[in-house]
């Protein structure tokens, strides 16, 4: 309540509903250790409906993490440690960045999944190097989201004994109670799902809270959902139970009086001297635990040393000696590839020496390739590499960011590029929480064909480029796409997106134009003008590299003077020292083409004010990719009239 009115901002409401659940939580069942927030058997705790920031806030410093009174005091201020939603990376103890609702329940499905997975992998008798669990706090309104709808579904399905959600059934949103929106039966939806499902009547019942969370801790057989009735802004007079306590600061005299309730001073930011033996005993209970971990694992070294070192490996994020030394090579005797091909041979060439790879496709294997052969298939009795997401793009997505921040798993998931504008808030998430997720986009532009405009992504690639610390990457053949998977497996801070065609190019060949290591900084020279003077410079991605190459190469026998540069990644070559993109895109050279099938949004970032844009800012159609290619514009002969039309000639 102080934290709230002082800020004048922020969710009272939520936080005192959930306190006493919460408190039972982590004073009776949550292993952790204030003192190292990431050790790595520590459980899991998700705060789903992240607008309750201050519940977690508060137990964090109650219970001796590095979040001091003055943080309470500051917060949702510049520079916080307690922003408004909890961030990753930002608070010492959060686990994961939530606020867009029901996000946390496929984070929470995820880290459940990364547990299982290790565990499969490193665990032996008498030696439970992974023994923890996923416990996450969710509301109505994660409940109603789609996106945990899709990862519920596939919890229960894949039977993830390891994770319980706990619901607060609190009855009220923003609009008012639940029942203008709201009106399904949950405990039939969630054991449809095949969870276990607890209800706790009263949720200020301590004994009632911990018998169902005891339950939950003894259930093996699948995941259980704790529905937990509360009264919204427990226990304020007026507001308590009311939209008005959801996210406005309570009012001075409404705290009064709620404080008077309570029997607690009225004094702000009041910490009883109880909190402080409290604190001691987490601090002990997880020095304990941690220690004892400790201590296993130096047997564990001693008995199984490799999978120790393994496992550390796995755990501190760290690449294997040599592993690019299994990327493969590709050149034109190897026949035209779709680089959605190529995906498919680097990522089973990758698989062997980078065994924590695991991921799959939303219902689309077989088209993304994006399948790690021999894997096996995680299921609800067995623990393989492939994952099968069903058709749950979002709930694939958010996921993903729950086995990244679990950490031990390096995760990537597949669909049509189309389809990532169902990833795209999970999609940002990574990007806001530098998970190194890995999204292969397949069928990347209108040559895919006669699937039609429905699934011809046109403003897809923009929409992603435009999300901060999202590095996009769309090759030009094969070798292109090598690089592309080892920028994406180096990379530690953020996701990467794999563009990729359907339909097959040819393989460039790289002796008589610049090798494809050149990708690696996002943009570069693949064919010169002669005495590297060029008078014009064409600009492509992807599969139209091709057909830019055709034009430049007429061009040059014309005797203009034009550079052929190929652009994967936009993100990494902004990255590079402006020296090397001046050397890239000489800054004297305004006649500039960009030539890529999408919309031509952004593109005047590179091709300047004078320079032509060859792209698609209408959908697309169906037809046969070359049909559509030629209606569209794609053709040699377009692009050379283009270049023709800005040197003047």
């Amino acid at each position: 309540m102080d934290a709230v009115e002082q800020a004048q901002s922020g969710h009272p409401g939520t936080p005192m509903a959930l306190a006493p659940a919460t408190f039972v939580l982590w004073d009776r069942f949550l292993r952790f250790d204030p003192a190292s927030p990431d050790w790595p058997d520590r459980d899991r705790f998700v705060l789903s409906c992240g607008h309750a920031s201050m519940l977690l806030y508060g137990m964090l410093h109650l219970s001796g993490y590095d979040v001091s009174l003055e943080d309470l005091r500051r917060f949702r201020q510049w520079s916080s440690n307690t922003p408004g939603h909890p961030e990753r990376g930002h608070t010492p103890g959060v686990e994961t960045t939530t606020g867009p609702l029901g996000q946390g329940v496929g984070n929470a499905v995820g880290m459940a999944i990364a547990a299982r997975a290790l565990a499969e992998r490193f665990n032996r008798p008498g030696f439970p190097v992974v023994g923890h669990r996923t416990w996450a706090m969710v509301s109505d309104g994660d409940l109603m989201e789609g996106v945990a709808s899709e990862a519920a579904s596939l919890a229960g399905h894949l039977r993830l004994g390891g994770l319980t959600l706990i619901y607060d059934d609190n009855h009220i949103t923003i609009d008012g109670d639940t029942t203008l929106s709201f009106s399904e039966d949950v405990v039939k939806r969630f054991k449809s799902y095949g969870w276990d499902v607890r209800r706790v009547a009263d949720g200020n019942d301590l004994e009632a809270i911990a018998k169902a969370l005891r339950a939950a801790r003894k259930g093996t057989e699948g995941p259980t959902l704790v529905i937990l009735r509360t009264r919204i802004g427990d226990p304020a007079p007026t507001k308590g139970n009311t939209a008005a306590a959801h996210g406005a600061p309570l009012g001075k005299d409404e705290v009064a009086r709620t404080k008077a309730i309570l029997g607690w001073p009225v004094e702000p930011f009041h910490v009883a001297p109880e909190a402080g033996v409290w604190r001691e005993q987490c601090l002990a209970r997880g020095r304990k635990a941690h220690r004892s971990w400790d201590r296993m694992m130096t047997r564990y070294r001693a008995t199984h040393p490799e999978l120790a070192a393994e496992f550390e490996q796995w755990v501190s994020g760290r690449l294997p000696a040599a592993w690019e030394e299994k990327l493969p090579v590709f050149t034109p005797a190897d026949g035209q590839l779709a680089t959605r091909q190529a995906s498919a041979k680097t990522l089973n060439a990758l698989a062997p020496v980078l065994p924590n790879l695991m991921g799959g496709s939303a219902d689309l294997a077989e088209s993304t390739g994006a399948e790690i052969k021999g894997g096996g298939s995680f299921s609800a009795t067995a623990v393989g590499r492939n994952l099968h997401w069903g058709v749950r793009e979002h709930g694939m997505a958010a996921c993903l960011n729950g086995m990244a921040a679990h950490g031990g798993i390096r995760p990537f998931g597949s669909t049509f590029l189309i389809f990532t504008d169902y990833c795209k808030p999970s999609i940002r998430l990574s990007a806001l929480m530098r998970l190194p997720v890995i999204y292969i986009g397949t069928h990347d532009s209108i040559g895919l064909g006669e699937d039609g405009p429905t699934h011809q992504p046109i403003e897809q690639l923009a929409m992603l480029r435009s999300t901060p610390n999202v590095h996009v990457i769309r090759p030009a053949d094969a070798a292109e796409t090598v690089e592309a998977w080892r920028s994406a497996i180096l990379r530690a801070d953020g996701p990467t997106v794999l563009a990729l065609s359907r339909q097959k190019l040819p393989i460039l060949d790289r002796t008589k134009l610049a090798p494809a290591a050149g990708a690696s900084r996002g943009g570069y020279v693949l064919l010169d003008a002669p005495d590297q003077k060029p008078t014009a410079v064409v600009i492509a991605t992807g599969a139209e590299v091709h057909v830019a190459l055709k034009a430049v190469e007429s061009l040059q026998a014309e005797g203009i003077g034009v550079r052929l540069v190929s652009l994967p990644s936009w993100e990494i070559f902004a990255a590079q020292p402006r020296s090397y993109q001046d050397a890239v895109l000489p800054p004297e050279v305004k006649a500039r083409v960009s030539v890529e099938a999408a919309t031509t949004f952004g593109w005047q970032r590179w091709v300047g004010d004078a320079g032509v844009m060859i792209g698609i800012d209408r959908f697309g159609a169906s037809a046969p990719a070359e049909r559509l290619f030629s209606e569209f514009g794609f053709t040699a002969e377009k692009v050379s009239a283009a270049v023709k039309r800005a040197v003047g000639r």
